[in-house]
């Protein structure tokens, strides 16, 4: 019988590092956290998270969460 060797995708990890990069993201600037949203360009919190990647402002939610008369 042979014996089953399982290899490691490197697409696995990519995703499941991008996640916690994601979750980071939105736990700093106050964001609801929705796996969904990951590579979606149609989430508003997944377009400030490229922004935040690629060295851009990102709209800070908590700051703004407090102006809130």
């Amino acid at each position: 019988m042979a014996k089953i060797i399982f290899q490691s995708n490197p697409r696995v990890h990519q995703l499941f590092d991008d996640l916690e990069k994601y979750l980071d993201f939105c736990k700093r600037f106050g964001y609801n956290m929705d796996e969904t949203d990951l590579y979606n360009n149609k989430s508003f919190a997944y377009r400030q998270f490229t922004k935040y990647l690629s060295g851009k402002p990102a709209k800070d939610m908590w700051e703004i969460d407090a102006k809130v008369d």
